[in-house]
């Protein structure tokens, strides 16, 4: 079968694949979309020059060669069950998805099919891996979030931890990348990365800090060890979705050129 990208999903991340597509800019065909609100993602194909099919999941596994997940971390296991057994690739946005069921991993592996996990919005992971070759003691990551890209996270909920109404900056977390994952699923998918680029999402800490003053995601990842003193800022602008920021859906644009290109740049 010829290369062509299967998206599923059409949220922000879906739909900047999609333009992207439609402009030219992913260096791969899209065979098409699918998605759980079929009448809003064909409402939203409607607006493209070109646009690709709407297809139910068994037909966008057929037609594809890499499936492209962006519909959230529910659907990754059953999507990589659907994929690895017709031997096609997965690309997985909800990282820390892949913390919950690592057996995705060894399957991919044991399959022989490939597994993309993108950088997403977070950058320097080719750093940590390259440093994690040797020792390495501590991946400590600190977030600060705007109030709104917080709002309704499971950890604050359950704990009860309002952000609403906050004056100042407050720490709301302080944990491993596991946990973090776990209590912010649509937040930390960075510290989901950064585990796996690294000493692993029990050993890495993380810190998130709700900032009422905030209108950037910011992440500050510093990594010490054998090799030195690794520091690395991020400041992502939010898109639409103030979960989401704009460098995530640029991440994963040139992840979809990269895995198609025979020509690869950096670790």
């Amino acid at each position: 079968m010829n290369q062509a990208i299967g998206i599923v999903g059409c949220g922000t991340i879906g739909r900047a694949l999609l333009r992207a597509g439609d402009e030219g800019g992913l260096g791969v065909p899209v065979a098409g979309v699918t998605s759980r609100t079929a009448s809003t993602a064909e409402a939203f194909l409607a607006t493209l020059k070109g646009p690709p099919p709407f297809l139910d999941l068994g037909e966008l596994v057929e037609q594809s060669s890499l499936l492209v997940e962006t519909a959230g971390g529910h659907v990754v296991p059953s999507l990589a069950e659907a994929a690895f057994s017709a031997g096609k690739d997965l690309m997985v946005i909800s990282i820390g998805a892949l913390l919950e069921h690592p057996e995705i991993i060894e399957q991919a592996r044991s399959l022989g099919c490939r597994l993309y996990a993108p950088s997403g919005a977070i950058a320097g992971l080719d750093g940590i891996k390259s440093a994690c070759q040797g020792r390495v003691d501590t991946v400590e990551m600190i977030s600060r979030k705007p109030v709104a890209a917080l709002e309704g996270a499971p950890y604050l909920m359950e704990n009860e931890i309002p952000v609403d109404g906050l004056t100042e900056a407050q720490e709301v977390f302080n944990g491993s990348a596991r946990e973090a994952c776990r209590g912010f699923p649509s937040n930390l998918n960075v510290s989901a990365a950064v585990s796996l680029a690294g000493i692993g999402p029990d050993l890495t800490t993380v810190r998130i800090v709700a900032d009422p003053f905030l209108e950037r995601n910011c992440h500050d990842v510093t990594v010490e060890g054998g090799f030195g003193l690794l520091r690395v800022h991020i400041e992502n602008i939010p898109s639409e979705n103030p979960k989401t920021g704009r460098l995530t859906a640029l991440s994963i644009i040139r992840s979809v050129r990269d895995a198609v290109d025979p020509v690869r740049i950096g670790t």
